[in-house]
């Protein structure tokens, strides 16, 4: 299959590199300046299972002359609808688009976008940043990537991405109930994001005071209240692994959107956190810490949007 990478950023940047050396046709869709890096150097990742450069091919938007048989796209959610225009010229009328974006609403909007019945289920569990200079360091000890069918008109097609995805050598998982597995990582990727961003500390710190641990489980409890109102409660496994993941004393584990606050940068909390408490609305659950941690993000982005208009001017 041949497959397009919109972007060489940390996420897309790591499970592509390792598919590109293990011969799997890949093409990463990046801006001009990025192809320019790309094309010197290569690809490099600095990780504990160890260091790699790989040569990659590297086009711009302007150099499609083609459809692609699989788009994998893994953009902040606030760079969607930038991202579906991007790639659209390289959809034809059976490529499939695997998206690895955090949340649901993004499937309403590629859906509307590309026809529902080219878009695959998909969410990655990895911690990867992308430094300066345009290497990808992985930072945490695993790397999982999984996709499925949304529905059963999918299988087959999902099969063959999987065959061409396991040659990476990562962790790639299929999965026939995709809206589940997603489902699972969002209600503790609300409770990690909302904990750590309105307490603006790791999960460690906040357990560690008087009523954390307390609070962090109630907000735990909300999330997945609203997961399975929405008819996907999470997996007694799931459910004990997000519990100990989120109250472990010695833990420095806090969610991606923390480090980008700290950094002054765009955030996705309406994709991650807005949406779910809406979905919990309109199920009649009520969701008040995690909704107090939402007027929190809400009141950042707002700052971030005034500095942003100031510094235009």
């Amino acid at each position: 299959m041949r497959i397009l990478i919109l972007g060489a950023g940390a996420t897309g940047g790591y499970f592509g590199s390792l598919l590109a050396k293990a011969g799997v046709d890949v093409t990463f869709l990046v801006r001009p300046k990025r192809r320019e890096q790309l094309q010197n150097g290569g690809l490099s990742i600095k990780s504990h299972l160890g260091d790699i450069t790989t040569s990659v091919t590297a086009i711009t938007r302007d150099e499609i002359s083609n459809t692609f048989d699989a788009v994998i796209l893994s953009p902040k959610a606030y760079g969607l609808t930038d991202a579906i225009e991007t790639i659209r010229p390289a959809v034809g009328a059976t490529t499939l688009i695997l998206p690895l974006l955090n949340g649901m609403r993004h499937l309403n909007d590629l859906d509307e976008a590309f026809g529902a019945s080219r878009v695959l289920g998909g969410t990655c569990h990895i911690s990867v940043v992308l430094d300066d200079d345009g290497t990808i360091r992985h930072l945490s000890p695993f790397g999982s990537l999984t996709q499925g069918p949304r529905t059963a008109g999918q299988r087959e097609a999902a099969t063959r991405l999987q065959k061409e995805l396991e040659r990476g050598g990562f962790d790639a998982r299929y999965s026939d109930d995709i809206i589940g597995t997603m489902w699972e990582k969002w209600f503790f990727l609300a409770t990690l994001a909302g904990s750590t961003c309105l307490m603006r500390a790791p999960v460690g710190e906040i357990v560690r005071t008087d009523g954390g641990e307390r609070f962090i489980s109630r907000m735990l409890d909300e999330c997945s209240a609203v997961a399975a109102a929405c008819g996907h409660a999470p997996q007694p496994a799931a459910q004990a692994s997000a519990q100990a993941t989120l109250t472990d004393r010695q833990s420095n584990i806090s969610a991606s959107m923390l480090r980008d606050i700290q950094r002054g940068g765009e955030i996705e909390s309406d994709h991650i956190v807005g949406d779910l408490i809406r979905r919990g609305r309109d199920q009649g659950v009520a969701t008040p810490l995690l909704e107090l941690a939402y007027v929190h993000l809400q009141a950042y982005q707002n700052r971030f949007k005034t500095i942003k208009a100031i510094a235009v001017e």
